[in-house]
């Protein structure tokens, strides 16, 4: 019974966390993986062409060709829990109103941490595209353009290509008269949250932050989401904690990850442009496990601080004080990084954030 109970909860969570989720599984990341996530890594199928076709001759046959699909190793890096305790009850008696009240919240609060995590991956994995002021004369050129870049990337235009937008460029998309509202698209897009469609592209609404970011344009094909849960949700006795009397706890426990199989597929775009940066693995004595960041364009004077792995991204005007970084010297601080790890980078000018940059680091940035 205590099994059905955990993967009832469990279910109960993950659909919770489904209906919170912005950057949703088919919207903007597909779930293509071999393996499983609680071993700590999983296989990703990448593949960059289509099969080859040719013209078949009766006499000899074909040639046959050779897939080219690579499998992409993803070390599963975020191990997140809940583990809230419910005082006045064992495990027992805990009434299921309150229960339900719990294990919704639980699904919320899982939804944001992974989407801000899934946000932080398409940032740092993605392509950054740079503009000036965005304006309701300019917004559906601008997109147009991202369009015309992303077609010639070879990404498909199979009506699954999506547009994440920040909620001040969203006020300028609504204004464009080529702007086509969801009320006008079939029920299946309405029921994903998708509020409209623009040049080609599925349109959500997305109320992030991050600095001067405006939209990311992208398509499922090309960024995977690998979500498990390590511990199933069950309500966890404490009675023999030697701490708790008379007190239970909703816990539970998912490995997650993503990756970004394609960078020119998922364009991050910036209004007024971000930083552009770069890794390189750290020189001289003691530098071993630490990757150097070089800031090459977009700065305003050269103050910068930077987090690992940030909890919640830079927004415009932070304060130094708030954002609570540390002291980068670009092309010289060394940084103690693993492969997979996120460098968010911020250019501070007036002891305050005026752009940001992400950055993936890989096994080749890193100094032996």
């Amino acid at each position: 019974m205590a099994h059905e109970l955990q993967e009832r909860y469990s279910d109960l969570v993950l659909a919770k966390m489904r209906s919170e989720l912005i950057l949703t599984d088919g919207f903007v990341f597909n779930n293509d993986y071999e393996g499983d996530p609680k071993a700590g890594a999983v296989k990703i199928p990448q593949r960059d062409t289509e099969v080859a076709v040719s013209d078949y001759d009766k006499a000899n046959g074909i040639t046959a060709t050779s897939g080219s699909t690579a499998y992409v190793t993803l070390p599963i890096s975020k191990d997140k829990g809940v583990n809230e305790v419910i005082d006045g009850y064992d495990a027992e008696g805990v009434p299921d109103d309150l229960i339900a009240d719990r294990l919704d919240s639980a699904g919320y609060s899982l939804a944001a941490q992974v989407d801000s995590d899934g946000a932080s991956a398409l940032l740092s994995g993605g392509t950054v595209t740079n503009l000036g002021s965005l304006t309701s004369d300019n917004i559906y050129n601008t997109i147009v353009d991202i369009r015309t870049a992303m077609s010639k990337a070879k990404v498909p235009n199979d009506g699954r290509r999506f547009l994440l937008v920040t909620p001040d460029t969203m006020a300028l998309v609504l204004k464009s008269p080529e702007f086509i509202a969801a009320s006008n698209l079939g029920d299946d897009v309405k029921e994903n949250g998708i509020v409209g469609k623009i040049a080609g592209f599925l349109v959500k609404e997305w109320n992030d932050s991050t600095a001067n970011l405006a939209m990311i344009a992208g398509h499922p094909r090309f960024a995977t989401r690998v979500l498990e849960w390590q511990v199933p949700v069950h309500i966890q006795d404490l009675s023999g904690s030697g701490n708790y009397i008379g007190a239970c706890a909703v816990q539970g426990r998912s490995v997650y990850d993503h990756k970004v199989l394609r960078s020119v597929a998922i364009r991050c775009v910036y209004s007024p442009g971000s930083l552009t940066a770069s890794l390189a693995p750290a020189t001289g004595a003691g530098k071993s496990g630490k990757t150097v960041a070089t800031v090459t364009a977009g700065n305003t004077g050269t103050t910068y601080a930077y987090k690992l792995n940030p909890a919640e991204r830079a927004t415009y005007d932070e304060t130094a004080t708030a954002y609570d970084g540390t002291e980068l010297v670009s092309g010289t601080t060394g940084i103690s990084v693993s492969a997979g790890d996120v460098i968010e980078i911020v250019n501070l000018n007036d002891s305050k954030v005026i752009a940001v940059t992400y950055l993936t680091v890989t096994a080749a940035d890193i100094a032996e």
